[in-house]
């Protein structure tokens, strides 16, 4: 039997192409999509159909294409009361990504307010120890990662490196004449850290600890420079090899 779209000269409907990039009509649809999940939560595709005036095919097409960006997520519908047969509807749910996209939030200031208010109340050394112990388990788990890099001040900075992109700072190590450096490309906390400069001072004793000698912070995000740098000297003896170890960039 001949197939009765082509018979009537209609296309069959096709899903989205891969790589093709979707259209402003598609864009905006999806910006209504992720504005009735961030409003209602978990929702069936029929009820988003039914609330944005779209066919079954278009508002799956649609959900496909945002499971394929990973904006939601699908999870099977919770039913309290008896169901009957058959199996659960699925409900669409925005994913932390999509969610963190849906307007502006306010953790630097409030991250800024509650250390103002440490100040205010216990002083700089209150702000100093507060500083310390967040990035006490960031010293651990670097350490950790870092085990069997020697005793080597560069190759340790090698090692933290790695250790450090892998908790997002995009880092990466480098000999240099007078010795090393280690360069971090993102800043978790810049803008915090533009007000407390505490948060670099704690950073930098952390990383002097864990490639074992003095290290010098030459510049760093907070204040306004590109990348924090900070200068590890060259050892006795040490001839400088001019290799630079890159880690892939993870920014979070």
């Amino acid at each position: 039997m001949k197939n009765t779209a082509a018979l009537s000269g209609q296309r069959p409907a096709a899903g989205p192409v891969v790589g093709v990039p979707a259209s402003a009509a598609d864009v905006s649809t999806r910006e209504r999509v992720t504005q009735l999940l961030l409003e209602r939560g978990a929702t069936t595709a029929v009820q988003l159909g039914d609330a944005l005036g779209l066919s079954p095919a278009a508002i799956r097409r649609h959900l496909d294409a945002m499971l394929a960006d990973g904006d939601v997520v699908a999870r099977e519908q919770a039913v309290r009361a008896h169901r009957g047969r058959g199996r659960p509807a699925k409900v669409f749910v925005l994913t932390d990504a999509a969610r963190g996209r849906c307007g502006t939030h306010h953790y630097d200031n409030m991250a800024t307010a509650a250390l103002r208010w440490i100040a205010r109340t216990g002083g700089p050394q209150a702000v100093e120890a507060f500083a310390a112990e967040q990035v006490a388990a960031l010293e651990r788990r670097c350490r950790a990662a870092m085990e069997g890099a020697g005793e080597d001040p560069l190759a340790r900075a090698e090692a933290l490196a790695g250790a450090l992109t892998a908790e997002g700072y995009a880092a990466n190590a480098s000999t240099i004449a007078s010795g090393g450096q280690l360069c971090q490309h993102h800043c978790p906390v810049a803008h915090v850290a533009a007000e407390f400069p505490q948060l670099c001072e704690v950073e930098t004793s952390v990383i002097s600890r864990l490639v074992g000698t003095h290290v010098q912070r030459l510049a760093t995000i907070a204040h306004g420079d590109g990348v924090c740098t900070t200068h590890i000297p060259g050892q006795p003896g040490r001839v400088p090899s001019g290799k630079t170890v890159s880690t892939v960039r993870t920014d979070r």
